[in-house]
């Protein structure tokens, strides 16, 4: 199952974007109010996703100013990658975009498909907000 946010404008170029994202202790302010216990290193993160579960990702993909990759560290009830894209708009702006593709059998699909496209929607829309 894949899931992704529409393209959404950011006011700061890719690098800066990228500078601020691929540092995963200044994502939890991303996150929608269902994720609580946020804890982060650079490269690594664990949260709480209320009522669900808890889980780990780590950066597992980086191509700067272009794409972030993060993916479950240690156990996982399911496979899913988390990306972050982004593309130039002008040199003061650019576009960012967040996916979720996960491996779900068809019964937790459903039940995932709501919350999952309001992170995805949630992320980039409180990165949009932020001014680099």
């Amino acid at each position: 199952m894949n899931i992704s946010s529409n393209w959404k404008e950011i006011k700061g170029n890719t690098n800066q974007v990228y500078d601020f994202a691929s540092d995963l202790t200044n994502m939890g302010g991303l996150m929608p109010e269902q994720v609580v216990n946020w804890q982060a290193e650079k490269d690594k993160c664990s949260f709480t996703v209320k009522g669900m579960t808890s889980l780990s990702l780590r950066i597992e993909e980086q191509i700067p100013g272009k794409r972030l990759r993060l993916v479950p560290d240690g156990k996982s009830p399911f496979d899913f990658e988390l990306l972050l894209h982004l593309r130039e708009k002008t040199t003061a702006s650019c576009e960012a975009m967040v996916e979720v593709s996960a491996e779900l059998n068809p019964m937790l699909a459903m039940m995932a498909k709501r919350p999952l496209q309001n992170l995805v929607d949630i992320i980039v829309e409180k990165l949009s907000q932020k001014t680099f």
